[in-house]
């Protein structure tokens, strides 16, 4: 055991450990948080796909049942897909805003703090992956619901 005293390391802002662990454990709180706010957004895209797969199928299969002639004519099955994946769009749409709305505030309180020392902040605060899935999903409703609605490409 060494009897010299040590020196703290050269990136710590705080003089006292308690402090610096305080620190370190609200940084790590905003990456919490951060995983929390995707999460949530995980869960809307699940709803939302379920909704615009289900609408999308069940408009398919009663348009197939029609063209092979099986069933009469009838607009209830179409409008019925088309208000299931209109409501999966809408789903996803208000997710993705509210999302949006909660990083930016996120990264903004979290710049507050850094700016006033009371955290580091030194790791990464990415673009959210769910983020990018979300809005690849919300083209494929617009498409799925433009398949339903007009009978264009790439699904009719």
């Amino acid at each position: 055991m060494s009897t010299e005293p040590r020196t703290p390391p050269a990136h710590r802002l705080f003089p006292d450990a308690s402090t610096e662990l305080s620190a370190r454990r609200t940084g790590m709180s905003f990456q919490r948080t951060r995983l929390s706010a995707d999460r949530t957004l995980m869960s809307v895209i699940r709803t939302a796909l379920s909704l615009i797969g289900f609408g999308f199928t069940i408009f398919q299969f009663f348009h197939k049942l029609q063209a092979a002639d099986a069933m009469k004519s009838g607009a209830a099955p179409r409008h019925f897909g088309q208000a299931l994946v209109w409501l999966g769009i809408t789903i996803l749409v208000l997710g993705i805003a509210y999302h949006v709305q909660f990083m930016l505030g996120l990264r903004k309180e979290r710049e507050q703090m850094r700016a006033e020392g009371l955290i580091y902040g030194e790791s990464g605060f990415p673009v959210s992956l769910t983020l990018v899935v979300a809005v690849l999903l919300l083209l494929v409703g617009v498409l799925a619901i433009a398949d339903i609605t007009f009978g264009i490409w790439p699904f009719g």
